[in-house]
């Protein structure tokens, strides 16, 4: 295999990303044949035998997910001196392949607990932690007493912290009895009966976020338990407990969740004439769409010459005119009915003036 970059191997193999391998090579935790490595060195995976914190590197070992529920004061990190207990601690063995090596897909504090997947799939994992894929985190909070109206303004707007001002993905809502009775019957130790539970989502996770955002409008959080990442949920994985990733689970995960569609705005819309579309063609005796009902408008009737009267435009179906007849045939002028009975009678004619009445002049 050809030489690369050292992060970008340890990146491809799950370790971490490669600005966090980049840190690891600086704190002297990775070594190379024996011997501590440097940030930029190139090595041939296939050969070199690479070493973080003394464990080997298994490059190209088979893929691994595993998704565990983390219990409160167990760290998320690999190595900590300082800790009892980490996550590689909880995970059995018959759940990882021989000589593969697990590594967090993001962290959760010591206090915190909850969802967290572990992987040596580098690529997959940066896809589930980047924002720009837009995997969601959802969190259930637990707090000592409600929360008032001016502490909910407060979350919605944002709070301000060293990173930049901190918002929610989505307005922060009550739990439901259903959800809170779920969760309760998973976590170790039981939460006391007084809690007030909340839900919310992040987008972005900074350090400590939640904490910090309810500690800035006075409601510490006692129980803060990660429930949700992307579609991937807690539900049926007790505290302590973990399973190996479904293969839909690794694909949606893998794929990402794509932004809201904006959808374009209601009302007229403009376009540039200089693109605008030719229009189609309207067949004779017909217009576009409006108030005329998609006729075309009548001419209106030539103006009389001076001197004569203007002369009424006969209609073809009215006096005089062709008359459909119950038989499907076409007759001459429209029946009448006449005063004694008759069927038929002769057709209105044109009264002519009366005695005494003279016609319009030119007449």
């Amino acid at each position: 295999m050809p030489e690369e970059r050292l992060q970008k191997v340890l990146a491809a193999a799950g370790v971490a990303s490669r600005r966090e391998s980049e840190a690891m090579i600086a704190a002297g935790r990775v070594r190379v044949d024996g011997r501590a490595a440097t940030i930029g060195q190139k090595v041939d995976p296939a050969v070199a035998r690479i070493e973080v914190d003394g464990w080997p590197v298994g490059v190209g070992a088979a893929r691994a997910y595993v998704a565990l529920h983390k219990p409160a004061g167990v760290t998320s990190t690999t190595r900590d001196r300082h800790a009892d207990t980490t996550v590689l601690d909880l995970v059995p063995t018959a759940l990882v392949p021989d000589g593969t090596r697990l590594y967090p897909v993001g962290r959760l504090d010591q206090d915190s607990e909850g969802l967290l997947i572990l992987t040596n799939d580098g690529e997959w994992s940066e896809k589930v932690l980047h924002p720009r894929f837009g995997v969601q985190r959802e969190y259930a909070i637990g707090v000592g007493r409600a929360l008032d109206a001016e502490q909910l303004t407060q979350l919605k707007a944002g709070i301000p912290l060293e990173e930049g001002l901190a918002r929610l993905e989505s307005p922060l809502r009550l739990a439901t009895g259903i959800e809170t009775r779920r969760l309760v019957a998973l976590l170790d130790p039981e939460p006391s009966d007084g809690l007030t539970w909340y839900r919310a989502i992040l987008g972005q996770g900074w350090k400590r976020q939640l904490r910090r955002m309810f500690g800035a409008v006075g409601a510490p959080i006692e129980r803060l338990v990660r429930v949700r990442i992307g579609p991937l949920r807690v539900d049926d994985l007790p505290s302590g407990r973990a399973r190996l990733l479904r293969a839909p689970e690794i694909r949606s995960l893998g794929a990402g969740v794509p932004g809201p569609v904006r959808r374009a705005p209601s009302g007229p819309r403009t376009v540039d004439p200089g693109t605008t579309r030719p229009r189609k063609p309207v067949a004779p005796g017909r217009s576009g769409p409006g108030k005329s009902g998609g006729r075309v408008p009548k001419p209106a009737a030539p103006p009389a010459e001076p001197g004569r009267p203007q002369q009424r435009r006969k209609s073809p179906t009215g006096a005089g005119g062709p008359q459909a007849h119950a038989d499907g045939g076409r007759r001459g002028p429209a029946p009448q009915a006449h005063a004694d009975g008759g069927r038929w009678a002769e057709p209105r004619r044109k009264p002519t003036a009366r005695r005494g009445e003279d016609y319009p002049p030119g007449g």
